[in-house]
């Protein structure tokens, strides 16, 4: 049997807001807690979340149900957290990416515009 794949699908709003970000699945064959790629992944997801949160008048909700499954949504923002909000989503691309490039095959990242 095959490694396992971790699905990532960031989301975003028509004024290219960061909209939500979800993450499913187990990347490799290392059991869970032992995989660089999943740990990576979860990082920067948590680190957006908690920018977001930060931010004022920004409506963000969060849930980790189970062990390899992590998302959140942004709600309502403020027009002046806009910019800021395509900061945490370029943040996000970019560090997916990298995280995609270094442990390649383990990882499906979708961006949804």
């Amino acid at each position: 049997m095959g490694p396992d794949r971790l699905i990532v699908r960031l989301s975003f709003w028509p004024d290219g807001a960061l909209k939500g970000a979800r993450a499913d699945g187990h990347a490799g064959d290392r059991r869970a807690g032992a995989n660089l790629a999943c740990a990576a992944v979860t990082v920067l997801l948590r680190t957006a979340y908690e920018t977001a949160a930060g931010y004022e008048g920004v409506t963000v909700r969060g849930i980790a149900p189970a062990p390899g499954s992590l998302s959140f949504e942004i709600g309502r923002y403020p027009p002046a957290m806009a910019e800021r909000l395509r900061g945490v989503g370029d943040f996000l691309t970019v560090g997916l990416s990298s995280v995609d490039r270094e442990y390649p095959g383990l990882i499906d990242f979708l961006l949804e515009r």
